[in-house]
């Protein structure tokens, strides 16, 4: 006979939840960590699989991973201490990085993902000088429209950059770093950014990303919304949907129910 609780959350996402609270969150503002958990999903995932690699293959030791080297020391101990997959909690910590920054929408995770100790191509990670045309192109080869690349590129609202330009190391992309708002659209655009990446003024000014990319700026709501989509697509690359368990429910909030009723009729527009 069916169990109904086998699809529920396993109550270590729970407690996993609330450690990562204590990392992301300082003085009501997202922390470097959090940073680090949101750039780490996107670095598990796209070179190949959402598969833990990033941690398990020690992928974090390759350059293009350089920044990551504490975020994989302690989401490996901590998956090893909660006896949870690695990918998984690589995923988990991205989605509730995001929702732990003030203004942060609920990105959809799920668990049960295989973990692999086999490391994924080098190479594959846009730089951040990269083109706009190249960028369109890589990112429709993973299965992500221009409006997805569009919408991604927005988790810059939380970044700094270390590599890109050493002797401004640790500047932020947007002038509120500790938030989640769509300033990074508009500051990317005016120029009024404290740092912008080359790659971020070419998504900005491509004619398939431009489009998107001026509407995010100008609502938070239609950001949220494709930011999601797109997010959530991303953390299942290489993964199977069969047999996997919904833990949104774990994150801070738990809900995006709240958020869709809270925001005014020009956010809730769909794309």
């Amino acid at each position: 006979m069916f169990n109904k609780q086998s699809t529920a959350c396993p109550a270590v996402w729970s407690e996993i939840s609330t450690t990562l609270t204590a990392q992301f969150l300082a003085d009501g503002q997202c922390t470097d960590a959090a940073r680090a958990a949101i750039r780490g999903s996107f670095h598990d995932c796209f070179n190949g699989a959402c598969d833990g690699s990033l941690i398990l293959a020690n992928e974090c030791a390759n350059p293009e991973n350089r920044g990551l080297e504490r975020l994989c020391g302690n989401l490996g101990n901590l998956a090893q201490q909660k006896q949870v997959g690695v990918a998984d909690l690589i995923q988990f910590a991205a989605a509730h990085a995001v929702k732990t920054c003030p203004g942060g929408p609920t990105v959809p995770v799920k668990v049960g993902r295989p973990d692999s100790r086999e490391a994924n191509a080098m190479g594959v990670l846009p730089s951040g000088f990269a083109n706009g045309g190249d960028l369109v192109k890589l990112f429709a080869s993973k299965g992500f429209s221009p409006m997805d690349l569009a919408a991604l590129i927005g988790a810059h609202t939380t970044a700094k950059q270390r590599v890109t330009d050493p002797s401004k190391g640790g500047a932020s992309l947007d002038s509120t770093v500790g938030t989640w708002d769509n300033k990074y659209y508009q500051e990317t655009k005016n120029g009024k950014a404290p740092f912008t990446l080359q790659s971020d003024k070419n998504i900005a000014s491509h004619p398939l990303t431009a489009l998107p990319f001026t509407t995010f700026g100008l609502s938070k709501g239609a950001w949220d919304s494709a930011f999601v989509s797109a997010m959530t697509k991303m953390s299942m690359l290489g993964v199977s949907g069969k047999g996997l368990i919904d833990c949104t429910s774990a994150l801070p909030g738990g809900s995006r129910k709240r958020e869709i009723k809270s925001s005014n009729i020009f956010d809730r527009l769909k794309w």
